[in-house]
């Protein structure tokens, strides 16, 4: 029988009081009374007293020839010590997070919105900006490509990138595809099979990571003729390995250290400012620095892909799923980012967590003149939950099914096999993460003679007094893979340290993981607490000096790079009792590490690991790589692509004000399986703010954009959640441990940003009995005002 755990609401409101401090207890962040306080250093906060400010000039036009570019009022202002323009980068003048198709600075076309021209660095903030604001850049202006039919259609409307440039486009552009069929496909023999057949399009807009601390980092030159870089991102290695070619340096001259991050959610995947402020400070010969302002960072990174979805399914009479017809189109703008792999995630995951016999999918990612998309929590699997989640809504109304029952009835179990042939060989509790959502208590429902407006759609702007007020349940379920997929090289290194320091034994963790907010600088102390046995553990920032730790992204650090802790811890731990065994004789096989002591399950304490240790220091490094994945085949989709599947359901209630389009979410409960819960109160935080998000995303997130060009590059325009619209979130946490996993954990953090939005878009229909086929809901969807 496998092994479980659930942890209910009760247990959750005392997680902070354990005294444990690690593995399954809560011990707090280190940072987090800093952070409250206000006395954290960001990235931002970075200063050297001989530094200059390095800024960009950004393009005004989606897309346009560079006819010339005249530098020379700008170098002529009192202050300014460099301008630079592509002419002027040493190296390679490409790179690319998987593709290096994005030009360092523009050189003869800009091909969205704000894309960088030209580079200024000078002796304070404001004259660097003022300087900017002289260089004269003389434009061809064309048409932007901004739309699916434009897009598909380069013989009428042109190329993002022409096919004679620095690489092959041999699909016009488009950027990346991935095809799959399973079992007979769909064909008219398989149509005929389904009793009820249901088909719908769906879009999802565009959404920005929002992350409160903008790109920021200070670049020092080095005396052995490289640079230091301190950053705010979410790969360090990955950074330097698109950095040292640009700079013409070897990597090892190109040293980077994270500094304080103020959020990520895949938006600091790929490179902002980073090669722009090491090559100020390389022509200078000064420390730069450079902080985006918050109009800058909408322009300086990737956000979520847009898509357009058909869906199509067909079920028998009882509710069984018989086929899905899918197309998924994404809207990846004008450089690849990370497109390929959104579009393997939305392939593979786009049927979502069910039994379908017969599948045929067709994902694709398009460049155009739209802003760069890439990287953000969930990828792929985001925009594809709303698609089939609502055909799951809409199969269920046609059949007069309860949706819940639907969802159980397909559900995928342990030993399923999902449409790209890959077994379920690890819990898959579905069926039973909907019952537990399902039961849980209801919020008590309005009561028209004791109304607090502050509750109500609108709050504050006293809009109603329970007049117009509809609640709606809705109900979803999603799914996400763990760690990097398709047969890419995924590892991770830790190196762990024990010596004696003040006469107390002290671990000291080294990783290059970047610390974004996910909590890893605390879950690597309770790992190795647990593993040596011991009391302080000091987390040594990350850099470059070790190996990589790979991305904080595809919620794999925990799973990976606690990982390799883990392992390192092992083998220090390891090397600590033959020590033991060798100097005092032992023979005895039940010996581990607890109270910084060496303990024997049968004899007690043998002795105290400072008496062991004395003087000297073990040191380990290891390298943790999860078990090997495949590259999906690109015709028909087959293949062991995803190391780990994550699950977790959600159930919304909300209020809608039907006159005024208002939608206030009164409540937004998750139940998740973990696997194990490494540090629960983590865990809770994680799928609280995944489905604060998800809510972002249903009913309020969305760069908009005209022609091409971003219309709301700020937080008064570009609205995102705040503690007056986030709901109370229950969650319930389900342990069933992952047999291939670290102490059998499942990654958390994208999940609940999957599955959320749709629970709230379903309830949000059967309030207001629309069909709602595009997301953000607006108030004018709701009051027929388009």
């Amino acid at each position: 029988m496998t092994a479980r755990t659930v942890r209910g609401e009760k247990n959750l409101q005392n997680i902070h009081q354990s005294s444990k401090d690690g593995i399954g207890g809560s011990p707090l962040r280190p940072d987090g009374v800093l952070k409250v306080r206000g006395e954290f250093a960001y990235s931002s906060d970075l200063w050297h007293e001989d530094m200059l400010w390095g800024t960009a000039l950004r393009s005004p036009h989606p897309r346009a020839n560079i006819l010339s570019v005249d530098v020379s009022a700008a170098l002529a202002v009192p202050g300014v010590y460099a301008v630079l323009t592509h002419e002027d980068v040493p190296g390679e003048k490409y790179y690319g997070l998987e593709i290096a198709d994005q030009p360092v600075l523009a050189i003869d076309k800009v091909r969205y919105h704000g894309e960088a021209i030209a580079l200024v660095a000078a002796d304070h903030p404001e004259t660097a900006r003022r300087a900017a604001k002289k260089i004269r850049v003389e434009y061809e202006v064309l048409t932007p490509i901004t739309t699916e039919e434009q897009c598909l259609h380069p013989e009428v409307h042109g190329y993002v990138h022409e096919p004679h440039e620095y690489r092959s486009h041999a699909h016009g552009n488009v950027c990346h595809e991935q095809r799959l069929v399973s079992g007979l496909g769909v064909t008219d023999e398989v149509r005929a099979l389904a009793d009820v057949v249901v088909s719908g399009e769906y879009e999802v807009g565009m959404q920005d990571q929002a992350f409160l601390g903008p790109e920021s980092g200070l670049a020092v030159p080095a005396e052995d003729g490289g640079v230091d870089l301190y950053v705010a991102t979410q790969w360090l290695h990955v950074d330097r390995q698109q950095m040292a070619p640009v700079l013409g340096l070897p990597p090892e001259r190109v040293r980077l250290t994270l500094a304080g991050v103020g959020g990520a959610f895949g938006g600091r995947e790929d490179l902002s400012m980073q090669i722009h402020a090491c090559l100020l400070a390389l022509r200078t010969g000064k420390p730069v620095k450079i902080v985006y302002s918050r109009d800058e960072s909408f322009f300086g990174h990737v956000h979520r892909h847009p898509a357009r979805m058909r869906y199509e399914h067909g079920a028998t009479r009882d509710g069984r799923l018989v086929f899905a017809d899918c197309r998924i189109v994404l809207d990846g703008g004008a450089y690849a980012s990370a497109s390929p792999a959104v579009v393997g995630n939305a392939a593979s995951l786009g049927h979502g967590p069910y039994v379908i016999p017969n599948v045929r999918m067709h994902a694709i990612a398009l460049y155009s003149n739209n802003p760069s998309c890439g990287a953000m929590r969930g990828f792929g699997a985001v925009q594809a939950a709303f698609g089939y989640e609502s055909q799951m809504d809409r199969l269920a109304e046609a059949l007069g099914m309860d949706p819940v029952e639907l969802r159980q009835l397909n559900a995928v179990a342990q030993g399923d096999r999902m449409p790209t042939g890959q077994e379920i060989d690890a819990p898959a509790p579905v069926a039973e993460l909907l019952q537990r959502v399902k039961d849980m208590p209801l919020p008590p429902p309005l009561d028209p003679e004791h109304l607090d407006v502050r509750t109500l759609p609108g709050a504050l702007s006293n809009s109603s007094h329970g007049e117009g007020i509809v609640r709606g349940v809705g109900y979803s379920v999603g799914i996400k893979n763990v760690g990097f997929s398709e047969g890419f090289d995924d590892y991770s290194t830790a190196k762990v340290r024990l010596e004696v320091i003040g006469g107390e034994p002290v671990a000291m963790v080294h990783t290059a993981m970047a610390e974004v907010g996910q909590g890893g600088v605390t879950v690597h102390a309770q790992i190795a607490r647990t593993e040596l046995g011991v009391e302080q553990v000091t987390i040594h920032p990350a850099n470059t000096e070790v190996g990589s730790a790979g991305s904080t992204s595809a919620s794999r650090q925990t799973y990976m790079t606690g990982g390799a802790v883990k392992l390192a811890a092992e083998a220090v731990r390891h090397e600590l009792l033959e020590r033991g065994r060798r100097r005092y004789g032992w023979t005895r096989t039940d010996l581990s590490l607890a109270g910084s002591k060496v303990v024997s399950a049968s004899a007690g304490v043998l002795v105290p690991i400072v008496d062991l240790l004395g003087e000297d220091v073990i040191e380990q490094t290891r390298e943790h790589r999860h078990r090997p994945t495949v590259p999906f085949d690109k015709e028909t989709g087959q293949g062991f692509g995803h190391v780990q599947y994550t699950f977790c359901a959600n159930r919304a209630v909300v209020d809608v004000d039907v006159e005024l389009g208002l939608v206030k979410v009164v409540e937004l409960t998750a139940v998740q399986d973990v696997g194990k819960a490494l540090n629960p109160l983590s865990v809770v935080g994680q799928i609280q703010g995944g489905c604060t998000q998800a809510l972002g995303l249903a009913v309020m997130e969305e760069i908009v954009l005209r022609d091409g060009k971003v219309r709301n590059a700020s937080f008064t325009d570009y609205l995102i959640p705040t503690i007056l619209d986030t709901p109370p979130i229950p969650v319930q946490l389900l342990e069933l441990p992952d047999p291939h996993a670290p102490y059998g954990l499942r990654g958390v953090g994208e999940a609940p940003t999957v599955s959320a939005t749709p629970s709230i878009v379903a309830a949000i229909r059967q309030a207001t009995g629309k069909a709602l086929t595009r997301i953000p809901v607006r108030p004018e969807h709701l009051t027929d005002t388009l």
